[in-house]
Parts: structure tokens; C-alpha cells; sequence
């Protein structure tokens, strides 16, 4: 990290860590960064619908990156298209992995169940890279509560050069169901079904009552990211 950088981060995280994330979203979008600039990452997963309407009351035509990383549920893509309709979103692009790779190191597409890491970097990891390299900044929805491994989340980070800003990263789970009431947004047809952190199909389970949100994924292994969540950026490697 260059020092101009990390002087860039220390002053925008002195400025927005007591601010709503709707005066973030039109700052970042507005003020901080060009235009043209700034992306939303979404997964369109059980919170996403929350950011998806603040980014849509102030910018619906903002690049939103979705990764189809080939092994995702159905109902994903459908609660995709079924939000980017009813939120008025312009410019929703779904990442897609380099089909070379995949067809040199997952012919057989059962990479996930003996090397999850390798999978996620050439399904997630290496598709993201290329797509968020035209911004400077971009968007994600983490919240500090969802897992032990985001407790301590800024509002602004620094991964490979670029920003990576969380603007609802202080709030709660009750803040995030009542603003899914407030404004009648459609839930994740999952979710009811017990799935309260949905990735890909083959690595995704439901959640028992007590547990952690994202203990579903990857059940029965150490690994708790994909990779693009990393301190730092770093890929989650081979």
C-alpha cells in the first residue's frame, strides 16, 4: 500500500465512520471518486436487497457486478433478475470465469469437493480481479455481525490499489429486517428454507437455529472466504 493511499484511507474512514450509508453511497459516487469509478459487488444473496435499494434511490444506473461462477443456485439468478427489475437497476453485469480455465482445471466440474480454494480463485477470485480493474472504488455489503472474521470491519479498506467500502458495516440484523419491512423488498426464496448465507450450490448448507449466519458455507472445513474478502486482497490461493 503507497503511502498516498493509505493516507487516502485514514482520512476517508476519519470522515465516514459516523456517517448513514446513504450519505456514504452519494459521496463515494458523487464526491470521493470520478464518475465512472465506482461499482457495487453484489451476490444477490439473503441481505443484498438492502443495498440494492439504497445504491437504486441514488444511483440505479451504477455497474453491478454479479459473479455467475457457473455452480449457483437457480433461485440466486432469479432473485437477481427479479430485484434488478423492481429496484429500476440499469446496468447489472454478471462475471462470468475464463472458460479456458475452468475447462484446464475443472473439466469435470467437481473441482469444489477436493480443492474449494482453487475453485473459488478461478471462479471468483481471478473473474472479480478482471472486473473491478476499470474502478477505483467499489461497493461490497458486509456487515460486522455476519461472522467472527468481519467483527472489526472499517467502512473503507485498501485491497490491490482499490477501495473496497462497506457502508452498512455497523449495522444489525434487526436494522437490516426492518429495513426489508419498511420498504416490502422480496426475500431470497432460500432464505425461508434455512439458507441464511448463500453462495455456490455445492458449498452452501443450511444454517441450524444459533449458528453463526455463514456457518452453512463450507461446511466441515476450516475455510470461511471465497478469497475476494482476504486481508488485504491476497487470493486464497491453490
Amino acid at each position: 500500500m503507497s503511502g498516498v493511499l493509505a493516507r487516502r484511507l485514514e482520512l476517508l474512514n476519519e470522515r465516514y465512520a459516523e456517517t448513514g450509508p446513504l450519505s456514504i453511497i452519494s459521496a463515494i459516487t458523487e464526491e470521493e471518486f470520478a464518475p465512472g469509478k465506482v461499482a457495487l459487488v453484489s451476490s444477490f444473496g439473503t441481505e443484498s436487497a438492502v443495498l440494492l435499494h439504497m445504491i437504486s434511490r441514488i444511483r440505479p444506473d451504477l455497474p453491478i457486478l454479479f459473479l455467475d461462477t457457473g455452480k449457483l443456485f437457480g433461485e440466486t439468478k432469479r432473485y437477481r433478475d427479479q430485484l434488478a427489475k423492481l429496484l429500476g437497476l440499469t446496468d447489472v453485469r454478471s462475471v462470468t470465469p475464463d472458460p479456458e480455465r475452468i475447462k484446464d482445471l475443472d473439466g469435470k466440474g467437481v473441482l469444489w469437493s477436493q480443492n474449494p480454494n482453487q475453485c473459488c480463485e478461478i471462479r471468483k477470485v481471478e473473474p472479480l480481479a478482471r472486473a473491478v480493474a476499470p474502478f477505483d472504488a467499489w461497493f461490497t455489503g458486509r456487515k460486522a455481525f455476519q461472522a467472527a472474521t468481519r467483527a472489526k470491519l472499517p467502512v473503507l479498506e485498501l485491497a490491490e490499489g482499490k477501495f473496497k467500502v462497506n457502508p452498512i458495516v455497523g449495522w444489525t440484523k434487526a436494522d437490516i429486517d426492518a429495513y426489508f419491512e419498511r420498504y416490502a423488498l422480496p426475500r431470497h426464496p432460500l432464505e425461508a428454507d434455512g439458507y441464511l448465507s448463500i453462495g455456490c450450490m455445492p458449498c452452501t448448507s443450511r444454517v441450524a437455529p444459533g449458528e453463526d449466519a455463514r456457518a452453512g458455507r463450507w461446511r466441515g472445513t476450516d475455510k470461511v472466504e471465497c478469497g475476494i474478502h482476504l486481508p488485504g486482497g491476497q487470493p486464497v490461493g491453490a
